[in-house]
């Protein structure tokens, strides 16, 4: 035997997850622990040349939703080929444990409705070898994966399971309900679960159009959850908010914390319809937190934005007549049709109908955008579609029409939707400034047709600290320590996010000058064929999980030393 290191990762410039200054070191590591941080370390059993080149923490993901992947695929890929080493699912309420199985497949269209998964992947792709939360985490605990995982007791799957169609439906619990759910979230505690997420947004339907069984769940509810998770271990209390009922419902939220002592997490973004109500909201949770609250902020990385195309879920034509007639035909064939002369003039002729999909929004050209190559999602107001337009003398419609059928059919729109409302970043740069806040929202694994931002953290990389032209960057010890120690501890994960003796050696080498995100791209590659949008990366040299190297120069090795990540206090 050698007490020779397992690994040496030789002369990198460290920004080390503290938020301090770049240095240039050594990292040794053994057992998948990181053992010296320092210059000249002895050699070790395998040595990577590191000269020149970014050493950062891996990055923790703390807004996924890999519960159906995780249960078919070991690789859990976008976010492994981002440099995330850490991905924390079970998000906005929506998963698939606790469920019986009469319950199936109203959680599958709850998930489909809410996250754009397919119902054909999601109905092939799960095997569905548990009921209980415990069990479930049972079965994942058997299971190897590229990155680890971590999950969450999603508050819609506890509540159907426990009151049945009453749940579904939205009815006022019990004082028995509650009991009944507060049991059950404290198994889950024991059981590994990191924390508890839930959803108060209108946004969150099924894909038969109804809401989201935790819309108006009351207080009593909330508290008897929240409380029983803190009492059996730490626990996190996820949500999501909507505009419309912010005030009483933020408050209500911290009042459950104020009660319980249980930390809580949510979503800020930038709202067109009060692009100022961001501000408001952070001092607010700032006040909360000195009063002893625990109490973080999610920030996602650029606007939220929507995908629309030909090939995806959603396009700015889908509720007029003329393409809702050809709408059902394979992309080849919509092509030819969309290409002949009389088939344009009648669509650009007709006008939106309504729809009550909440992703889909009456076109806004003055807000619709080529996203270009390579990608650019903070581009100036004159570059929407209706300011090209008005320029060209022509109708914003034809653009988007002409722009979908570029690429064979394969042009993609970009709408941002959220954080955008000034037509910069600028509030977004406040928001991850915040030292409430952690960068979030990435949603990996959901929105495959329409929404591709798993690549949060090769972005905040890219361009906050190295390509904004617009405004102010943000440093790159800053963006590191944000997204790996801040989210790590964010969730109660103490050992990793950090490049010190004794942590987890979970390590991303990045070719700091080469990272770059391609254009998003369709990819046939889940379950029964389906859809998923993904894009290419360049520039992360080596991924490495508890010291073993899982990406190599942008590719898979094939490793998979990544395991389910049980909360400190649970029983093994």
């Amino acid at each position: 035997m050698t007490d020779n290191p397992d690994l040496v990762i030789r002369g990198g410039t460290i920004a080390d997850g503290s938020g301090g200054d770049l240095f240039e070191a050594d990292v040794a590591i053994k057992d998948g622990r990181i053992t010296e941080v320092g210059k000249g370390l002895g050699k070790g059993q395998d040595e990577l040349d590191a000269k020149g080149r970014l050493v950062t923490p891996g990055f923790v993901d703390v807004h996924t939703h890999y519960d159906g992947q995780v249960t078919w695929s070991q690789d859990i890929t976008p976010s492994s080929q981002n440099g995330v080493t850490t991905a924390i699912m079970g998000n906005c309420g929506v998963g698939f444990a606790p469920c019986r199985v009469s319950d199936h497949q109203r959680l599958i269209q709850l998930m489909e409705g809410v996250e754009d998964i397919p119902e054909p992947v999601l109905s092939a792709g799960i095997p569905w070898e548990w009921e209980s939360f415990p069990d479930y985490m049972g079965w994942l605990g058997k299971r190897a994966f590229d990155i680890d995982i971590g999950a969450q007791l999603p508050h819609a799957a506890l509540r159907v399971y426990v009151m049945g169609e009453r749940g579904a439906r939205r009815d006022p619990s019990t004082p028995e309900d509650n009991a009944a759910m507060a049991q059950l979230a404290a198994d889950a505690v024991r059981s590994g679960a990191l924390g508890f997420s839930t959803s108060r947004t209108l946004n969150h339907r099924t894909s038969t159009g109804d809401f989201t069984p935790t819309l108006k769940a009351g207080e009593d509810e909330l508290t008897a959850i929240a409380g029983a998770m803190q009492g059996a271990g730490r626990s996190v209390l996820q949500f999501v908010l909507d505009l419309s009922t912010l005030d009483e419902d933020l408050a209500m939220m911290l009042r459950v914390a104020d009660n319980t002592r249980c930390p809580i997490t949510f979503s800020i973004t930038q709202n067109d319809r009060a692009p100022k109500r961001w501000r408001q909201t952070l001092d607010i949770i700032n006040e909360a937190a000195g009063r002893g609250l625990s109490i973080t902020a999610q920030i996602a990385a650029r606007p939220v934005g929507l995908l629309l195309g030909l090939e995806l879920s959603r396009n700015p034509f889908q509720t007029h007549p003329s393409y809702k007639a050809i709408a059902h035909l394979p992309l080849a064939r919509r092509l030819a049709q969309l290409h002949q002369p009389e088939v344009r003039a009648a669509i650009l002729s007709e006008t939106p109908s309504t729809t009550d999909d909440p992703l889909f929004f009456r076109p806004n050209y003055d807000k619709m955008y080529l996203l270009g190559d390579p990608p650019d999602y903070e581009q100036p107001p004159e570059n929407a579609l209706g300011a090209r337009a008005s320029r060209e003398g022509r109708w914003p419609e034809e653009l988007a029409y002409d722009a979908m059928l570029s690429d064979n059919g394969r042009g993609m729109l970009y709408v941002p939707f959220l954080n955008y409302a000034d037509g910069n970043l600028d509030a977004t740069r406040e928001m991850l400034s915040d030292p409430r806040s952690v960068p979030g929202l990435s949603d990996g694994g959901a929105h495959c047709g329409i929404i591709c931002d798993a690549s949060f953290p090769t972005y905040l990389l890219t361009h906050w600290t190295r390509d904004r032209s617009r405004g102010e960057k943000l440093t790159i010890p800053f963006v590191v320590a944000a997204q790996s120690r801040k989210t790590a501890l964010s969730v109660g994960l103490t050992d990793r996010g950090l490049i010190a003796p004794g942590t987890k050696a979970d390590i991303n080498v990045i070719d700091y000058d080469r990272l770059h995100l391609h254009p998003p791209k369709v990819h046939y590659d889940l379950p029964v064929g389906g859809r998923r949008l993904l894009q290419q990366v360049d520039g992360y040299e080596a991924t490495i999980v508890s010291g073993v190297v899982i990406q190599r120069d942008g590719r898979a090795t094939g490793a998979r030393p990544g395991r389910l990540v049980r909360g400190a206090t649970a029983a093994h």
